[in-house]
This record gives C-alpha cells, sequence and structure tokens, in this order.
C-alpha cells in the first residue's frame, strides 16, 4: 500500500507543544537587552497618556457629558490603559520579535537544546511583560489625575497580563508569516488602530450603529477594556466574566497557532 509522505515542516507544525524551562531564558535574554535600553523605552508610556489627559480629560472632556455621572477622565482612563497594552504587546510581538527573527537570534538559540516552542513562548512572555510595563506607566499617570473611583482598580495592575498574553500571541501570529518588516503595517492598520478607536476606548460602543456594536464585541480590546472599566469604577457584573471568559479563549487559540506557524517558519 502506498503511503503519503507528510512534509517535514507540516508534521513539526502540527505536533504536540514542546515548551520547557528554556522559554525563560529568552524572555531573560531580551530583557537583559531591554534594561540597557529602558530609559528611551520608558519616556513613550509616560508622556503619552500625559498628553491625553491634558487633551481630552481637562480640554475636550469639558465638551462632553456622559448618561452615567462619570467624568470623561474617568471614562476614557482605563480605555486607554488598555488601549496601550495592546498596542506595546502588539508592538513587541511584531516588529521586535520581527527583527530577532531576521537578525537570526531565533535561528541561534534553536541550535541549543531551546525548541521552536521555547523561543515563541519566551516572546509572548517577554510581550506581555512590557505591556504590563505600560499598564503600570499609564496607571500612575492616570491615578495622580483622579481617572479611578474605587480600591478595585488597583487589581488592573496585576490583570495586566491578560491582554499581554493575548496580544503577544496575537501578534506573534502574524510575525510568523509577514515576509518583510514593512509588512506588519497591515496587521497594525487592519486589525490594530481599528480595535483602538472602535472597543469602546473613547465612545461608549452602544452610542455606535449597530452593525459597529456586533464588529466591536469579537474584538479582543472591548473585552479588555470593559473589565478595565468596570475595575476602576468598582462596579463588576457577570458579563465581565464573559469578557474574561472570551480574553481566555482568544489567548488559547492565538497560543497555539502562533506555536504551529513558528515552527513552518524556523524548522527547515
Amino acid at each position: 500500500m502506498t503511503t503519503l509522505a507528510v512534509p517535514r515542516t507540516v508534521r513539526a507544525a502540527w505536533r504536540r507543544p514542546d515548551v520547557s524551562f528554556l522559554s525563560v531564558r529568552v524572555w531573560q535574554r531580551n530583557r537583559d537587552v531591554f534594561m540597557n535600553i529602558w530609559k528611551s523605552e520608558a519616556i513613550w508610556p509616560l508622556v503619552e497618556p500625559l498628553l491625553m489627559v491634558i487633551v481630552l480629560g481637562f480640554g475636550l472632556g469639558d465638551f462632553i457629558e456622559l448618561d452615567s455621572a462619570e467624568s470623561y477622565i474617568e471614562f476614557f482612563g482605563p480605555g486607554i490603559i488598555a488601549g496601550y497594552a495592546m498596542w506595546i504587546a502588539s508592538a513587541e510581538a511584531c516588529w521586535g520579535a520581527f527583527f530577532r527573527m531576521d537578525q537570526k537570534t531565533f535561528d541561534a538559540i534553536i541550535s541549543t537544546p531551546a525548541s521552536v516552542d521555547d523561543v515563541a513562548t519566551g516572546e509572548v512572555m517577554w510581550a506581555s511583560t512590557r505591556s504590563m510595563l505600560s499598564v503600570l506607566g499609564n496607571f500612575v499617570v492616570l491615578l495622580a489625575f483622579g481617572a479611578f473611583t474605587s480600591v478595585t482598580a488597583l487589581l488592573i495592575l496585576p490583570l495586566a497580563i491578560l491582554p499581554g498574553l493575548m496580544f503577544g500571541a496575537i501578534g506573534m501570529c502574524y510575525t510568523a508569516v509577514a515576509r518583510s518588516v514593512s509588512s506588519l503595517n497591515y496587521f497594525f492598520a487592519v486589525y490594530i488602530t481599528p480595535q483602538f478607536w472602535l472597543a469602546g476606548v473613547f465612545v461608549p460602543t452602544d452610542a455606535m450603529p449597530g452593525w459597529v456594536q456586533v464588529i466591536a464585541w469579537f474584538m479582543p480590546l472591548y473585552h479588555v477594556v470593559n473589565i478595565y472599566r468596570s475595575l476602576a469604577g468598582g462596579d463588576l457584573t457577570w458579563t465581565n466574566g464573559v469578557d474574561i471568559l472570551w480574553i481566555l479563549v482568544v489567548t488559547l487559540g492565538a497560543y497555539a497557532l502562533a506555536l504551529s506557524l513558528m515552527r513552518r517558519r524556523l524548522v527547515k
């Protein structure tokens, strides 16, 4: 009986995950590089939210009246934290990871006992770490300007791992298929930017057309914004459980796909 030969790249792509403690070493490698440039990297997460607070919170905010009793800065503050968590994790998992892959850093790592899965996992972990640092910086700025009305807002900090892992995994999926650094622009223009404007960061989604509300619900950022906004105001509901469930489903699915696509990309 004749059997079909399955290409090695296909077999490697669909095998069970091969993740070990060496993924932490990949994370540590990126951390060590970051520690040499952290001053230049820290300026954006601090300055940009400050400008947002000044322009939107104390400028545009004077002309906006919400149906709820909250001020505009209390409304968009948690959304800004979620939005920048998405941007930073995605940027690290896309541009950062692509440059490391293009410069053969990944090839050098997998020539050691570390596997492709270790590389992909370490990159997702590092993207999440950068995202959590962004959340911390944004949180400090917004806290100083009174954007939070409940002590439960402090839970935003540990829960920063959720958008970090999710968008880190999603970003790695696209990096694995990107053929040039310029092609990453498609991902940010078509997928990331629409979420920033349509997922409820600046405008309540229920004020948008019905078809936009449907699209927004399926956007991962929408659910992160819901959780952060509920924590900031201390009004958690059962729907936040749905938000967390959706985030976990997207994260696990994107992570599994990222491992498969990275094997296809790196296994020769």
